[in-house]
């Protein structure tokens, strides 16, 4: 299945992207591309155009985020607006970490967008049905990763079970697994600053972390 057929609806709400710092490369997965408003093949992103797309009010320190993403491949989390092609307003929560080569090297940037915006209601469930009979063993696991990722990223219920099964989905692996190993390191964590940062990597290396357990 592909990695975001399960987010199929009206409009999907969570997608990947991909900042390559050989020639400052963008890539788009389509749910993001919708997301600015362009069906699939329809523009080349670049830095300009994903700029051109920020509410004003949120421009000045999306920018500052994108030039440190640009200049050093800094981890990234932010909250904003962006304008789509037919002027509407998406309320957005973006996540980017660190991508490396075969080798170890930092080559630019992966991550991905949510889209939170109140006026899309949830209509995942229609096609997850399939995958909400497999997790009726893994609810509790689930309900505590889903809590987790409100609490971080200050999104609804709905939203959090996007992201989970989107993780699932891009990385093969059991939604279950993405929940324990979510709630595991979670628990891990020590108190003090850069809990949202951490997060962050967590959540994109959570199914290397089971990989790693499982040996």
């Amino acid at each position: 299945m592909d990695s975001e057929q399960v987010l199929v609806g009206k409009a999907q709400r969570v997608g990947s992207f991909r900042f390559l710092l050989d020639g400052q490369r963008w890539e788009w997965s389509d749910a993001v591309a919708q997301m600015h408003g362009y069906q699939r093949g329809q523009v080349t992103p670049t830095t300009e155009l994903l700029l051109s797309h920020k509410h004003p009010d949120d421009h000045p320190r999306v920018a500052r985020v994108l030039d440190r993403m640009i200049t050093d491949a800094e981890p990234f989390s932010s909250r904003h607006r962006i304008i789509d092609t037919t002027g509407a307003i998406h309320q957005v929560v973006v996540v980017g970490d660190r991508l490396y080569d075969d080798t170890g090297e930092v080559i630019g940037t992966t991550g991905f967008y949510i889209d939170i915006t109140d006026s899309y209601r949830s209509d995942v469930k229609d096609s997850v049905d399939e995958a909400v009979a497999e997790l009726a063993q893994s609810r509790a696991v689930i309900e505590q990763a889903k809590g987790a990722l409100m609490l971080v990223y200050g999104i609804t219920a709905d939203r959090a079970f996007d992201i989970l099964t989107w993780r699932s989905q891009e990385t093969n692996t059991r939604l279950r697994t993405i929940a324990e190993q979510l709630v595991t390191g979670f628990s891990e964590f020590d108190p003090g600053t850069g809990l949202r940062a951490r997060f962050d990597h967590l959540l994109l290396t959570a199914h290397q972390r089971a990989g790693f357990r499982s040996r």
